[in-house]
């Protein structure tokens, strides 16, 4: 028996950065995703956060380094991203540019909401109020770096992987050296996915694996 024609692969295409529907969706995402690559809903009290820290600052900041992945258009009107990626080609600059821009809004917004002591919330709060930094022995050999999410429905096809390639010959075209990211340590399926397009560890720490790839054979 038919069961009709195969639903078309969603396409990657640039992101909104502007549209206010468009980073709604994309901090969705980032939500229903941030727990190991699953969904995380119910585990924050502020699900925003989660967005403001790993997808709100690129659309804000690297907004040329931004794609959604996202079926096509809907009697129309363009379909709802799936899933993203967002990326800077320099690090060390970028996290500058936060700390005058982007964390003493996000900080004015959350002061006057107070967080449970080790709560995931005091964790996200402990990442705007005092942001990491990425190690100069990273950023030196591998300047930039990205976050990527699927929701589930759109995992497996090489979606994933048009993600990253399409993230990787935009950096290799700016003529970026090098490029790394954090995993974490208990997302086996992103670890192994990394390994296999290429990335390598450079920083194997409890929670968070930090891999790279060189960009220029080279070097």
């Amino acid at each position: 028996m038919s069961t009709g024609p195969r639903p078309a692969r969603p396409s990657v295409r640039p992101a909104r950065a502007g549209d206010p529907e468009e980073i709604d969706r994309i901090y969705d995402i980032c939500l229903r995703t941030a727990n190991s690559g699953r969904d995380a809903t119910g585990l924050v009290a502020e699900p925003r956060l989660l967005g403001d820290i790993f997808a709100g600052p690129y659309l804000a900041c690297s907004p040329d380094l931004a794609w959604v992945l996202a079926p096509g258009e809907v009697e129309g009107a363009p379909s709802r991203p799936v899933g993203y990626i967002v990326a800077v080609a320099d690090t060390a600059a970028f996290e500058r540019r936060l700390d005058r821009e982007w964390w003493p809004r996000v900080r004015a917004r959350t002061a006057d909401r107070p967080v449970r002591p080790g709560t995931p919330d005091a964790r996200l709060r402990s990442f705007i109020d005092d942001p990491p930094r990425t190690p100069a022995e990273i950023t030196g050999r591998y300047p930039a770096h990205f976050h990527v999410d699927l929701l589930p429905e759109a995992q497996g096809d090489g979606n994933g992987r048009r993600l990253v390639t399409t993230v990787l010959d935009a950096l290799r075209d700016r003529g970026v050296p090098g490029v790394h990211l954090g995993v974490g340590a208990a997302n086996a399926n992103a670890l192994g996915f990394y390994d296999h397009v290429g990335f390598r560890m450079l920083d194997d720490r409890p929670h968070t694996k930090i891999l790279g790839m060189r960009l220029d054979p080279r070097s």
